[in-house]
């Protein structure tokens, strides 16, 4: 039987009705989306129509999955929010902490030895709160939640930006920040604007080289990385309905790269053989009674243009495998163009490492298909030419492939498995040689692709690709082969050619595990207790941010002004900064390293304005801060695309930043920015972005009497010649994130709530 099976029930008693109002109220068909928004009001049924992109409205969520470097931060919010258990299912996963160096086992016993008493926090916690925990080695959150949690129509947040994974199953499934799943967990309502829809319509069935994950390399290549940014893209169709489960899951899992809220698969065929075949029969069971309302209405898919924002096709039988990159996820290349376009723009050609695996690919289906190309080279006499790795997204896939006998073919084909971690995707890799910072590439399965993320250096150019593709890239050693097309030299000095890679959606023996690495909380956490070193360097209790002093913030200094991409990666560094997630004042000193100073094109490096000098960015915060002085940092378009960590958003708060004033923001960490008590601010003007001077001293006016939704706000520049420019800035705050401002972050509300 499924986890939750209750909460299930009581969801799906209530659909019907609840989208049968909607529909009255709104006078019109209702999109898969919009069924599952309405249905999920936290009020109950609904009584008005809300308008996409301009109401917030407050959602009820049916659970929370956090990933164990985000938990640490969100679980240690939550235990100040004066609530013996959480208000909803909620689960930890253990996915993010083990580095990827040597193998699976080593590197696994590496990091239950390292990360140890951070473990053994989140596994009490879990235990005294009532949360689900998966151990180090269980596998990476989005497939764990895939195989156990998720079901058609339900709604879910969870702490990390690839959460959407879980749409592939028919659920919206939203990343969001530790403290929105502490709102959460403390039972309080979720809120978020009402989202634009993006409709895609898939026709046609894909053949022979071509993969689900092809479909999201084209829509980002279509959409790019802000073209989702306040929209759900849901996927419609006839080639919507030929797709594996697990093949959904890739699409909706990297639609994070687009900065779509979440995307969505109606429930079909497809979703039930994957829920019988995880052994969740009664959730099909439940789902077959309202099969009706897990889907868009037969109106809506008969005429989308009528009811999307925007509408998208692709011809899956005409669709060609596509590689995006380097760089950025956006950039997208049908593989019969790549070649050309490697050679054009002088990429490495020849390629270090082949990485297949990650929340994105690491499927059953993922992996027999490329262990079909494994064997092909085993037979043919091929041996992979570049490194090649494989990490298998949980331990019921990786046990069910080693019996299957998949893992011994990928090791006669020279490559190495890794745990069932995220690692390289998320720079937990160890990788040798990186510290050269040598122009090289690789090729991934994964979903992002931002310099440095990986290994740390800059010039590592790295490329997404199905799991397929990269695999016969692996082989061949080179960007400029193209399977489709080209041959290869054997040992035997013979030209031969990789046929079409083949798979199954699902194990012809149905899934095995000896053990999947679950831990029951008890019943009763009360006598629990959880225990944090004072002296530790890994874990820190929180102590509540300050309330606004009342008064307009005058007398800024500019910390930053950042040049172009600014993704959370820039702002908050993961990687070996990954030990320090709860610990805010440690992870403090990654704030912004990786940003890239407008004033000398270097990153780390800013003029402190108090002693004249330069110095890490960190550092010059923390004087401003001893000296009672509050700054501002300046940024570029989507600001804060990738992950959804929290920690970008705390740390200046934390360091005593007080505004963050860019041309556009990535939604969640936006959001993050509001819940923890930041001004986030845009440009009216964009191109004010040009006035902003190094030396500059900035006040915001406004605050006192004019701080109210949809009022813009005053900012003065003081430039050192003596001369100023006033500018207006506007921002997205409704009455309650106003209220979030004045109390100094979300969590000191609710914190008085529950005093109450």
């Amino acid at each position: 039987m499924a986890f939750d099976i209750e909460m299930i029930k009581a969801v799906y008693a209530k659909f019907p009705q609840r989208i049968e109002t909607a529909r009255k109220i709104v006078g019109r068909p209702l999109t898969l989306t919009e069924k599952i928004l309405y249905s999920h009001l936290s009020q109950g049924e609904a009584d008005q129509g809300y308008e996409r992109g301009i109401n917030y409205v407050d959602f009820q969520p049916d659970r929370v999955a956090m990933q164990d470097a985000t938990a640490q931060m969100a679980l240690l919010q939550f235990m100040q929010a004066g609530r013996d258990k959480v208000a909803v299912p909620s689960t930890v996963h253990c996915d993010h902490l083990i580095q990827a160096e040597v193998g699976a086992t080593a590197d696994l016993n590496k990091a239950k030895d390292k990360n140890k008493e951070v473990y053994d926090f989140l596994s009490s916690v879990s235990n005294k709160y009532g949360l689900g925990f998966w151990k180090p080695g269980a596998g990476i959150i989005h497939q764990v939640v895939l195989e156990n949690y998720a079901f058609p129509g339900g709604m879910m947040i969870g702490t990390d930006s690839h959460t959407p994974n879980a749409g592939g199953l028919g659920m919206i499934a939203i990343g969001v920040g530790g403290a929105d799943a502490c709102d959460v967990m403390a039972g309080l309502p979720w809120e978020l604007k009402f989202p634009k829809l993006i409709g895609v319509k898939l026709t046609g069935k894909m053949s022979g080289w071509t993969a689900a994950k092809d479909v999201i390399l084209k829509v980002a290549g279509i959409l790019t990385v802000k073209g989702g940014t306040g929209a759900i893209v849901e996927y419609f169709g006839e080639g919507a309905r030929s797709l594996s489960a697990t093949g959904k899951g890739t699409i909706c899992n990297m639609g994070a790269e687009i900065g779509a809220t979440t995307s969505i698969f109606g429930y079909d065929e497809k979703s039930e053989e994957y829920l019988r075949g995880t052994e969740r029969g009664d959730i099909a069971d439940l789902a077959n009674t309202i099969k009706e309302h897990l889907t868009g209405d037969e109106g809506v898919y008969a005429n989308p243009e009528n009811y999307f924002d925007q509408v998208i096709e692709i011809n899956l039988s005409e669709l060609e495998p596509h590689i995006n990159g380097p760089f950025t996820p956006d950039l997208a290349w049908p593989i019969s163009q790549f070649a050309a376009a490697v050679k054009e723009h002088g990429w490495p050609e020849k390629l270090e490492v082949g990485l297949i695996g990650s929340c994105t690919n690491s499927s059953y289906e993922d992996i027999s298909r490329a262990a079909s190309l494994a064997q092909q080279a085993v037979d043919k006499k091929l041996r992979a030419r570049s490194e090649y790795t494989i990490t298998p997204g949980s331990e019921q896939v990786r046990f069910t492939v080693d019996r299957d006998g998949f893992l011994d073919t990928f090791g006669a084909m020279g490559g190495v498995v890794l745990a069932n971690a995220c690692g390289p995707c998320i720079g937990q890799w160890a990788r040798h040689g990186a510290e050269k910072k040598e122009k090289n590439s690789i090729i991934t399965s994964f979903n992002r692709n931002f310099a440095k993320r990986a290994d740390g250096n800059p010039n590592t150019h790295s490329f997404v690709a199905s799991p397929e593709i990269v695999t016969a890239m692996a082989i061949a050693g080179s960007l400029s082969f193209n399977p489709l097309t080209d041959t290869l030299t054997n040992e035997n000095g013979e030209q031969v050619k990789l046929d079409e890679p083949t798979g199954l959606e699902m194990p012809a023996k149905g899934f095995a595990v000896e053990d999947a690495g679950y831990q029951q909380p008890a019943e009763d956490g009360s006598n629990v207790s959880v225990i944090v070193d004072p002296q530790s360097d890994r874990l820190q209790l929180l102590d509540p941010f300050q309330p606004w002093e009342g008064t307009d913030l005058k007398g800024l200094k500019l910390l930053i002004k950042a040049k172009g991409k600014c993704t959370t990666d820039h702002i908050s560094m993961a990687g070996p900064w990954l030990r320090f997630r709860g610990h805010l004042d440690n992870i403090s000193n990654n704030m912004l390293i990786g940003a890239i100073n407008a004033f000398n094109d270097e990153a780390n490096s800013v003029k402190n304005q108090l002693t004249g000098e330069y110095g890490e960015v960190p550092a010059v915060q923390r004087y401003y801060k001893a000296n009672n002085i509050g700054s501002i940092v300046v940024g570029d378009e989507n600001y804060g695309e990738g992950s959804s960590r929290e920690h970008a958003a705390m740390e200046p708060r934390f360091l005593g930043v007080r505004a963050i004033l860019v041309k556009s923001f990535a939604r969640i960490h936006e959001t993050n920015l509001k819940k923890q008590g930041m001004l986030a601010l845009t440009f009216d003007n964009p191109s004010d972005y040009d006035l902003i001077q190094e030396d500059d001293n900035i006040d915001i006016i406004g605050l006192e009497e004019f701080f109210a939704p949809g009022t813009p706000l005053t900012v003065v520049l003081s430039h050192a010649d003596g001369t100023s420019d006033e500018i207006k800035v506007q921002h997205t705050y409704n009455a309650g994130q106003i209220g979030w401002f004045k109390a100094g972050s979300a969590l000191n509300i609710i914190k008085e709530n529950n005093k109450k």
